[in-house]
């Protein structure tokens, strides 16, 4: 409950500072590169989702025991789009903390009615009044969108709003040191916040899985109705999170990467435990910047755009329920009873991409990185020797009034 709690300040602070301290070429090349690597993970996510269930075929032949609960709500992809446009700019900054657009959907009951015989000609009609006056009435329902809201925080409006702030702040150069030196002060602050919490994570983290786990009513519900569901699932995730990441991580960094994820222990732990990657964030943050040494620069842009939009996990098993819902005759299911198992190990596997995306985008960025070094050494070479000058130019002042007030004096 705490590390939520440093949520927000956290995905503000650190975008501001993020973005503040790259200039805009630099955070362009990085932003391309980050979209292309979210993008690519979550298409393979996808298709392992695809091939597992295809493979192992997990709705054969079940149907006979499926519990199945609930209704299919109705979701139009059009309005799905125009909500993320809408909650990528929120109308009221401090309403997206705690609320995002969420378009809703209600039933109209429409009555149409028409006239038994609609060939009947006008001569007939006149001279059978009673024939006339029998109507059809035809019920229909009709579905109409309605703007709505739906509670949580809305991360891809503050990120949106938080970049751009920081990308401004950024180009400001000496107008904005102030506002880049009290948002960094503030995020250490913060993060010092969250290596206290660190100390007692495990028990929280044990107490969470204990609950979730006891929750559960009935352990062979899960094993004989979506046992093979579950196997599926775990399969898929395992073979994302354990072959294709760290793949992809030798084959643009030639780097070990199981020593990379060897350092992120800790956060994907708390992931497991939390099953929610922004609650995860501020150890994601500690163990990429203290354990394996990353630019916080790479850090600060990544992980909070990675904590909203890459969702590997859960483009994999939702690709893979789609294919299975539909071998089961396209029945809603109820999936309540599998969410301690599939939810957490999708969240672990969002973290660990998020972290690997980190790290393949510091090694292609590392020149830009140099470059931009180089240039605010040369900068900072350039005012300090300002300073020295106009010291110099004072002391020569102070030099040649000292005379004159000794003489006055005198």
């Amino acid at each position: 409950a705490h590390v939520t709690s440093l949520f927000i300040p956290i995905y503000i602070c650190l975008n501001w500072t993020g973005m503040a301290a790259l200039d805009s070429k630099t955070s362009g090349k990085m932003g391309f590169r980050a979209v292309i690597y979210y993008t690519t993970t979550t298409v393979i996510a996808v298709i392992i989702g695809i091939i597992m269930v295809l493979i192992i075929h997990p709705g054969k032949g079940g149907k006979e025991n499926m519990h199945r609960e609930g209704k299919i709500e109705p979701v139009h992809s059009a309005d799905a789009f125009m909500d993320l446009i809408r909650n990528m700019f929120p109308p009221n900054l401090v309403e997206a903390c705690f609320k995002q657009f969420k378009t809703s959907y209600t039933t109209r009951t429409v009555v149409v009615i028409t006239p038994e015989n609609e060939t009947a000609t006008q001569d007939s009609v006149i001279n059978n009044v009673t024939q006339a006056m029998r109507l059809l009435r035809e019920v229909t329902e009709e579905i109409i969108p309605l703007p709505g809201a739906a509670n949580g925080v809305n991360a891809l409006g503050l990120v949106v709003f938080s970049m751009c702030l920081g990308l401004v702040i950024g180009n400001m150069k000496e107008q904005g040191k102030a506002l880049r030196e009290f948002f960094d002060s503030l995020n250490e602050a913060i993060m010092q916040l969250v290596t206290i919490i660190m100390w007692y994570a495990p028990v929280g983290i044990m107490f969470l899985i204990a609950g979730k786990i006891l929750e559960m009513k009935d352990m062979s519900i899960v094993g004989g109705q979506l046992g093979m569901y579950t196997i599926t699932v775990i399969i898929g995730l395992l073979v994302h999170a354990v072959i294709m990441l760290p793949l992809l991580y030798y084959l643009v960094t030639r780097k070990n990467p199981f020593v990379f994820i060897g350092g992120m222990v800790q956060a994907l732990v708390t992931a497991l435990g939390t099953s929610s990657s922004s609650a995860t964030l501020p150890i994601t943050f500690r163990c990429l910047e203290d354990n394996i040494g990353l630019d916080k620069r790479i850090t600060r842009f990544m992980l909070p755009l990675g904590a909203t939009i890459n969702m590997d996990g859960t483009a994999l098993y939702e690709a893979l329920a789609a294919i299975f819902i539909a071998q089961v005759n396209n029945y809603d299911l109820n999936f309540g009873q599998i969410i301690t198992i599939r939810d957490r190990l999708r969240t672990t596997t969002n973290v660990l991409g998020d972290s690997i995306g980190a790290g393949i985008v510091q090694h292609l960025s590392c020149h830009e990185l140099q470059k931009q070094d180089a240039e605010m050494g040369n900068s900072v070479i350039e005012e300090n020797e300002m300073k020295k000058s106009y010291q110099l130019i004072s002391c020569q002042s102070n030099e040649n009034e000292k005379p004159l007030d000794s003489e006055t004096k005198m």
